[in-house]
């Protein structure tokens, strides 16, 4: 039996430390009484810590473009305490046939022969791909960084921060959610579920129904090389989705860019998946691995219809899915959390009546739209 030290009164109690999580404890900071609750010993345990850090403007459908393009106007001007830069442009492209390249590039990407995608990387080896694709207006963002520069703004708003707190009760008491997350009490008006691939248990926890959110398998790779890419190096993506790599500190980061459905778990990488991604990757690009530094797996949440879930429960009064962001975790990031703050602060009543309104993405977003319960 967990006993708890205290009750603490909050308006919103966030579940889940990732990127969704703090990018709402940051905007809410100031305006309420906000806590944040992290299951693992540290914030961002999971997949926020496992990102490939690109963030791709034409990627995705519609609403997914349109958050993006409102996080990184935000993000452009972003620096830590430090004056450091939290993101940067990073060109990204597309190789393999040209059925390939046609299918899979998006919207305002530049089409390139292989002469000139040669040029933009020249490691890319000749004769290997029949086509590419270039995105001039994608960027990199420093994750760690970002975490960081979002946790200080939360803690310097007010926001109290437990890490290595599972919730382990949670009641629907009046006009609230009491709450009991490691030795904590919680009274809060509003439970937002951030829990990424948790988020389904941390529904039933609630006694809130599922939304039917699938983690998938990514696995990643950071490897040395004999050789530096040069700094300008765009990321490369095989367009058959088998492989990208891209610069790093390290030397480059790899990745099978997989996408296996996988239980909610603290993932690890098959073994020799990494190894054979590099053999693809050798036959497109002379990219001198000597070693491999450290490999990790992330899990991409999301529904059957690959959007995010943003609102409140139709069936469950005060509790609010922010998850199902799949792998636009950080693209979406600060949209995300604006348009969830907006809502939370305007109330459930007010959305529904109309007197607060809703975008059409925010719409497209509505949990309403999961027909797991229905």
């Amino acid at each position: 039996m967990v006993i708890m030290d205290s009750t603490n009164d909050v308006d919103v109690l966030i579940v889940g430390g990732g990127i969704a999580g703090l990018s709402l404890a940051a905007e809410l900071a100031g305006s309420c009484r906000v806590a944040l609750v992290e299951a693992e010993p540290s914030l961002a345990y999971h997949t926020s810590a496992r990102s490939a850090q690109q963030l791709i403007p034409s990627y995705g459908p519609a609403p997914v473009r349109e958050l993006t393009r409102r996080t990184l106007t935000r993000l452009a001007d972003a620096a830590d305490d430090d004056g450091r830069r939290l993101a940067w442009p990073s060109r990204f492209m597309l190789v393999g046939t040209r059925a390939q390249v046609a299918a899979e590039a998006h919207a305002g990407m530049d089409a390139l022969s292989p002469e000139e995608a040669r040029k933009v990387a020249p490691v890319l080896r000749e004769g290997a791909f029949e086509a590419a694709a270039l995105d001039n207006d994608s960027w990199r963002t420093d994750a760690p960084a970002l975490l960081a520069h979002l946790e200080a703004r939360a803690r310097s708003g007010g926001v109290a921060i437990h890490v290595g707190s599972p919730i382990h009760t949670a009641q629907r008491v009046g006009e609230g959610w009491l709450v009991g997350a490691g030795a904590e009490g919680f009274h809060a008006t509003n439970v937002v579920n951030a829990a990424g691939a948790w988020a389904d248990d941390v529904a039933i926890l609630f006694g809130v129904e599922r939304l039917g959110l699938q983690p998938f398998r990514r696995t990643a790779a950071l490897v040395s090389l004999a050789e530096p890419l040069a700094a300008e190096t765009p990321m490369v993506a095989a367009a058959d989705d088998t492989w990208y790599f891209r610069p790093d500190a390290a030397g480059a980061l790899v990745s099978p860019s997989e996408s296996e459905p996988s239980r909610a778990e603290d993932a690890i990488p098959r073994p020799g998946h990494i190894e054979r991604t590099l053999e693809l990757i050798r036959a497109v690009a002379d990219l001198p691995v000597t070693g491999i530094v450290r490999a990790w797996t992330g899990l991409r949440t999301s529904p059957a219809d690959g959007l995010p879930v943003l609102g409140f429960d139709p069936e469950a009064p005060g509790f609010f899915w922010l998850a199902g962001q799949g792998g636009y975790g950080f693209q979406t990031s600060f949209a995300l959390a604006e348009d969830a703050a907006g809502q939370l602060l305007s109330g459930h009543d007010a959305l529904r009546s109309g007197v607060h309104p809703v975008s059409e993405t925010e719409r497209a977003l509505d949990p309403h739209r999961l027909s797991v319960r229905r």
